[in-house]
């Protein structure tokens, strides 16, 4: 918010995102939606709710995904379907959500949540599959709005300190860290479009 944002969260559930909602500002500021991002029709609400809510909008960040545990024996078949849904569909409907704004308004900025893992395939993790498809959606988009002012930016971090663990993790990056990254790719000048941002915590090999 410290960058002048107005923002709208959405999530699956609203609870959380309601508190953390009035502590950006609340109001005008900050406003949570349920969003499911497997279904269209919540992606599509949810960008006509900001139409409605700010007449308009200059960003999405489509940050929404959870993993596995690594094996092909491992996890249920239901347990890959969703995290398939969610890290792949949902980045696809995601950007299908705003990219109808953007070219309207001409102009836009789309960033996408990839991973390390979307860089180097890990041992028996499906998680990293889905991760190489955002990498993949985030680069088919960039060159199919090469020709106009649309930015396209994937944000790749290694390890972060998140309920996407289990047990918290020692030595990650901090949420705030990967926000950093996310403010600096959106606070280029018009001309300067941020491709993709790598980033570990200093002691991650790999």
């Amino acid at each position: 918010m410290e960058a002048g944002y107005r923002v709208l969260l959405g999530a699956r559930s609203v609870d959380r995102l309601e508190s953390l909602a009035e502590e950006l500002g609340g109001g005008e500021r900050a406003v949570a939606v349920r969003c499911d991002v497997t279904s269209w029709d919540d992606q599509q609400a949810f960008v006509a709710t900001a139409l409605d809510r700010f007449g308009a909008f200059d960003a999405f960040f489509a940050n929404a995904g959870f993993g596995a545990k690594r094996g092909f024996l491992e996890e249920s078949v239901e347990h890959w379907r969703a995290m398939v849904d969610t890290n792949v569909y949902g980045a696809a409907l995601s950007i299908r959500a705003a990219l109808g704004h953007f070219r309207q308004q001409e102009a836009g900025h789309m960033l996408l949540t990839s991973s390390v893992a979307g860089r180097r395939a890990l041992p028996g993790s499906l998680y990293s599959a889905t991760k190489w498809a955002v990498t993949a959606m985030g680069e088919a988009l960039r060159a199919e709005v090469a020709d106009t002012d649309i930015k396209v930016t994937l944000i790749e971090p290694g390890m972060v300190d998140t309920p996407f663990f289990h047990e918290r993790p020692k030595g990650a990056l901090e949420a705030d860290d990967v926000a950093r990254a996310v403010i600096y790719a959106l606070s280029q000048p018009p001309h300067v479009d941020v491709n993709e941002v790598l980033m570990r915590p200093i002691h991650q090999p790999l």
